[in-house]
């Protein structure tokens, strides 16, 4: 998509269009809102700080769109796609998978939620790393690190929209 198409869009459409970038809606608005938009380094920019302002409700809620890490999403739109492709990196290899899906246990034991990574640019044992370094977070300190993780995720994930 180019920018000047989404500067043009009707709101539900512009909506419509970001929302797959993570399913936020103060920040679906925010972004829309925002427009027209010179480039897209101030989207970006407007886009992350309005990111920086989510609350743990906000942040819990938008990861029931996250599928574990080392796991595909179970959904077939564009979420989905995008998705797969940030998590393509992750090795399929059966010792991979297994630490994973160990450490992913893990996580949901302590933290009651999913384990979130930009998994983007990231390989498995990078992201094993990170994620046996949060589980000794406090929860107050990991929900604060996870919401980080899924704004670096939505931010990527709008560049790529227009990419």
């Amino acid at each position: 998509m180019l920018l000047d198409e989404f500067n043009a869009m009707a709101v539900p459409d512009a909506a419509a269009a970001v929302r797959p970038c993570v399913g936020i809606e103060s920040w679906v608005d925010a972004v829309v809102a925002g427009r027209p938009y010179g480039d897209l380094d101030a989207m970006l920019i407007l886009a992350d700080a309005h990111a920086r302002a989510w609350n743990g409700a906000e942040v819990e809620a938008a990861l029931a769109d996250h599928p574990r890490i080392g796991e595909r999403h179970a959904g077939s739109g564009a979420s989905a796609a995008m998705s797969g492709r940030e998590q393509g990196g992750v090795s399929r290899d059966a010792d991979v998978q297994a630490r994973l899906a160990a450490g992913n246990a893990a996580y949901e034991e302590r933290f009651d939620r999913i384990f979130l990574v930009r998994a983007a640019g990231r390989d498995a044992d990078e992201i094993l790393a990170l994620l046996e370094e949060r589980l000794g977070n406090d929860p107050e300190t990991e929900l604060g690190v996870t919401a980080g993780q899924l704004r670096e995720i939505a931010v990527l994930r709008l560049k790529g929209l227009f990419a």
